[in-house]
């Protein structure tokens, strides 16, 4: 079946008799953007993470928003106008309707337009996988960016990439925290990393990560996912210090590498490599501040874009 898309644009005082309106009538299904609960959301919740999408920030400013499917049929159609009229009979100031015709397949396949294979740095190649892979010398990296937590195009992932390609070593052992999609510790293995070992505090990031390293068609026996937070979880600090790795990775947020930074030494052998990303360029002084509190010597700092790298030692 196909769709119509109903986007009814409204004040946030006019959100919650538009929604009754549109109980009464049986439609339950509806979503709901409030400009003023977006707005608080991203001005209370800055301390925990850097970066929001420059589309995000917009909608500090935009109308809330409330939108609705209806079937493209006769009944559908009807229902659509009753909807339209209740709403009008409310007499909500600054009240408006788009209409916009959605075909079934643009709910799960139009987005694909959007991912094209990448290619990062001297020997990587991001594909996603429903595209045909691209004769290359790179090494491919195969990824269902539907899967979410990272995609490869971010700049901060990029510098990481970039850092993995000059660091690695054939046999590395590595370890990844915040491990997210994956991208990073599978991207290491592709490049000669003998194991792996990946961190994230959430369990569905873990699950993703080994759906990524299926897709790669790499072994399950050379990838260990944790779910689990280091600086709490005694038992899985104790197992990643005692199995150190030769490359340690976060691409994460300053402030979440300024926490794991005490831990980040531990984990490392005499002569590793700790690569992080995901700074905002602003805080890189204060990253790299804490990190060489924690005992670490900074070999490199690098940017790109308003994101920072920075590549350590032990001290």
């Amino acid at each position: 079946m196909n769709w119509i898309e109903l986007k009814i644009t409204t004040t946030a005082e006019g959100i919650e008799p538009i929604c009754d309106s549109l109980y009464d009538l049986g439609i339950t299904g509806v979503q709901i953007s409030d400009k003023d609960d977006f707005k608080e959301f991203l001005e209370n919740n800055r301390k925990y993470w850097d970066y929001v999408d420059e589309e995000l920030e917009k909608l500090k400013e935009a109308d809330s928003c409330i939108t609705v499917y209806f079937g493209d049929d006769d009944e559908g159609q009807a229902l659509l106008d009753e909807a339209k009229e209740a709403v009008l009979a409310l007499e909500i100031s600054k009240t408006a309707f788009c209409e916009t015709a959605v075909r079934d397949e643009d709910w799960s396949e139009n987005w694909k337009q959007y991912f094209k294979p990448l290619e990062i740095g001297e020997k990587v190649l991001i594909v996603p996988e429903w595209e045909t892979v691209p004769e290359s010398d790179r090494v491919k990296f195969i990824i269902n960016p539907g899967m979410s937590f990272g995609t490869g195009s971010h700049e901060s992932t990029k510098m990481c990439i970039e850092e993995i390609e000059k660091h690695i070593n054939e046999g590395d052992r590595v370890l990844d925290l915040g491990c997210g999609s994956g991208i990073l510790s599978v991207i290491a293995l592709l490049l000669g990393a003998k194991e792996a070992a990946a961190v994230d505090i959430d369990p569905m990031a873990v699950e993703t990560a080994y759906q990524n390293l299926e897709l790669n068609n790499l072994p399950k026996e050379i990838y260990h996912g944790f779910a689990g937070d280091i600086t709490t979880d005694k038992a899985l600090c104790e197992k990643l210090s005692t199995e150190k790795a030769d490359i340690v990775l976060a691409n994460i947020v300053a402030d979440v590498i300024i926490s794991l930074s005490g831990f980040v030494k531990d984990f490392m052998k005499d002569d590793g490599t700790f690569i992080c990303s995901g700074i905002i360029a602003e805080r890189t002084d204060e990253v790299v501040g804490v990190l060489k509190k924690a005992g670490l010597k900074v070999q490199n700092i690098r940017t790109m874009g308003e994101w920072s790298a920075v590549v350590c030692t032990k001290n």
